[in-house]
């Protein structure tokens, strides 16, 4: 298989930074768990979260990384709306 790199970008902007960064602080743990070979970086400036994926691997695994990281953020914007 040939060598690829791919990578991705995400912003959401959010109406407040309070919630830029708690939305971030509940996927951290996830990106300690990437794969090897997958670097993800997110970073909050004002209320705008910033996620940066950066693969080495296959397309398909950048995919389900990307398809992971959209559900812990989902999950985590349902729990703050109930709060």
């Amino acid at each position: 298989m040939p060598e690829t790199e791919s990578s991705t970008s995400i912003t959401i902007k959010y109406k407040d930074s309070a919630t830029a960064r708690a939305i971030q602080k509940s996927i951290t743990p996830d990106n300690l768990g990437a794969p090897d070979g997958m670097h993800i970086i997110a970073s909050v400036k004002k209320n705008i979260l910033e996620i940066d994926i950066v693969s080495d691997r296959s397309i398909g695994s950048l995919v389900g990384t990307l398809d992971d990281l959209l559900s812990c953020i989902q999950a985590a914007e349902r729990t703050l709306e109930e709060v």
